[in-house]
């Protein structure tokens, strides 16, 4: 399986460190959006797209590269950090799952996991879930690049 991670990480470098266990899992380099070119993708079996969110979305970078690929069947895996649980009706892995579904991706699973946040107002306090991810959240991201690794090697 060849596998590569496109991931937009700014803020506190939280998903920089789940996109590196991720990538140890998988044996997949680790690019930025403008770093990579879009049709580099089609020479991978399984592409992962991840950043924080920032009210609710993924980084603005890591869409506007989506909306640059071309159209391809391939799959692909969504991950995440944030202050929030990705959970109930405004799930914010939706639109990005349903983005890459609408460039031909069949998004395999999505991952997220708590991180520190200091988006207004809690910079005010300090930030919150201050010391996210933690080992636990690392071994979750392990535990799911595993399960990823097994589906896609798995005979058809």
């Amino acid at each position: 399986m060849k596998a590569i991670i496109v991931c937009t990480s700014v803020s506190h470098g939280n998903t920089g460190r789940v996109a590196a266990v991720l990538g140890e899992v998988l044996d997949a380099r680790v690019v930025a959006p403008g770093d990579i070119d879009a049709a580099e993708l089609a020479d991978h079996d399984l592409v992962g797209f991840g950043s924080g969110i920032f009210l609710g979305s993924f980084h603005a970078d890591l869409r506007g590269f989506i909306d640059t690929l071309p159209q391809r069947p391939g799959r692909a895996f969504v991950f995440a950090t944030s202050g929030f649980a990705d959970a109930g009706p405004q799930r914010f892995s939706r639109p990005l799952v349903r983005q890459l579904e609408g460039r031909g991706f069949e998004v395999l699973d999505t991952f997220s996991c708590r991180a520190f946040d200091t988006y207004l107002p809690f910079k005010l306090v300090g930030g919150i879930r201050k010391g996210r991810p933690d080992a636990a959240d690392l071994a979750a991201a392990r535990t799911f690049a595993e399960g990823l690794r097994a589906r896609v090697n798995a005979p058809s």
